[in-house]
């Protein structure tokens, strides 16, 4: 017999796919004037000969407002309503424009779409970030609510290749790694995600120093490429690019998951599945390229992090965790510490961004230099 969990689950299910249903048999009657929006998602890549991962997404919504740190209780929730009640868009043709070539696909029932590019092999020495366009086929619409003059529907984004002069990547967990979640107390993640907005979150203490350290590597010409995975929805995606603008956080691809009430989305095991399928695809295009891990105890992390070591043999050099949970949970990530250190990889459980700096410091990863800018961005951020 089913649990009262999974009933609830499963009837929130059929209530969301009816719900769907009926709203896109209404979007054409009441949101006729409702304009489309082009989402992109930073696409990533390795050298060349190479290929480059570009996903978005296509809505009906209206901009956001720009957030800010006067906003009300009131305008944060309106904020998260509208991230989450968008229409999406399925069956339209997407044009994708990159390095003088053309792509095109078309969007899922959800309103994604993927494609995969392939880059010439003469890209300019140096350079990380290369622009993209994106466009809708056969569709058109006012430049504004004033404007009688329709124009086609675009969006320009960027997409980062990681150069082969890069030492290493960095693969880090978002929620209580680099923002302060409290992933492991529902009521209150619920709370800092839905009234909060990318003015209120807060970071952890030195993590925009820390991550830039490592972006820079111990030769401060490099470039370490970083990339940041997470289980929350695709919907959160534009609340994370402000913070981590308005952070100092590096700039790097952001990989989330599809928003939906469902027994795999709210399970540990969708959890696991999705993380460690961004993982692989993200050493997949970087296959020449070592790594370091960066997570927290609260969830699956080091479990996630250890099956990583024994799949890719030599190319971890690192794996940092943060504690932020009980003293129960801290002997089982003790356990794999042993596992992975069997390996000659050192997972650390620490519980300040310095400890983790210090070490990575001693490994050559970043500069003994920026330590002290480390200790003076985790006073800083801590006051």
């Amino acid at each position: 017999m089913s649990s009262w969990k999974d009933f609830l689950v499963n009837t929130a299910t059929d209530v969301e796919t009816q719900f769907d249903r009926l709203k896109s048999r209404l979007s054409g009657r009441l949101d006729a004037e409702t304009p489309y929006r082009i989402i992109y998602y930073r696409g990533f890549g390795g050298p060349a000969p190479g290929a480059v991962w570009v996903k978005g997404r296509v809505l009906r919504q209206r901009d956001l407002s720009t957030p800010s740190d006067r906003d009300t209780f009131w305008q944060n929730l309106l904020a998260t309503y509208q991230r989450f009640d968008s229409d999406e868009v399925p069956d339209v043709t997407v044009r994708v424009e990159a390095f003088d070539q053309t792509y095109t696909t078309t969007t899922d029932e959800n309103g994604y779409f993927e494609v995969t590019i392939h880059p010439p092999t003469d890209l300019a020495p140096g350079r990380v970030w290369f622009p993209v366009r994106y466009s809708l086929d056969g569709i058109m619409q006012p430049v504004s609510a004033e404007e009688t003059t329709n124009q086609p529907v675009a969006k320009d984004g960027y997409l980062m290749i990681s150069p082969p002069f890069s030492q290493f990547g960095v693969i880090s967990d978002i929620d209580d790694t680099v923002l302060v979640t409290d992933a492991t107390n529902l009521l209150q993640t619920a709370r800092l995600t839905f009234l909060g907005n990318a003015y209120t979150r807060l970071p952890f203490a030195g993590i925009a120093a820390f991550y830039r350290a490592l972006q820079s590597g111990a030769v401060t010409t490099l470039f370490n490429p970083i990339y940041f995975v997470s289980s929350s929805p695709w919907n959160l995606y534009d609340l994370l690019v402000d913070f981590f603008r308005i952070q100092g956080i590096p700039k790097g691809p952001i990989l989330l998951r599809d928003f939906t009430i469902s027994p795999s989305f709210l399970s540990s095991e969708g959890h696991h599945t999705h993380k460690l399928a961004m993982i692989r695809k993200v050493m997949d295009v970087n296959p020449e390229l070592p790594f370091v891990l960066i997570g927290d105890s609260g969830q699956q992390d080091p479990e996630i992090y250890a099956q990583v070591v024994r799949e890719n043999p030599g190319r971890i050099r690192a794996i940092y965790i943060r504690d932020v949970s009980e003293d129960r949970r801290d002997e089982m990530v003790r356990e794999l510490i042993r596992t992975t250190a069997a390996q000659n990889v050192p997972m650390l459980l620490v519980n300040d961004t310095v400890a983790a700096a210090e070490h990575a410091a001693s490994l050559g990863l970043i500069d003994p230099d920026t330590i002290p800018e480390i200790r003076a961005d985790r006073r800083a951020d801590k006051e």
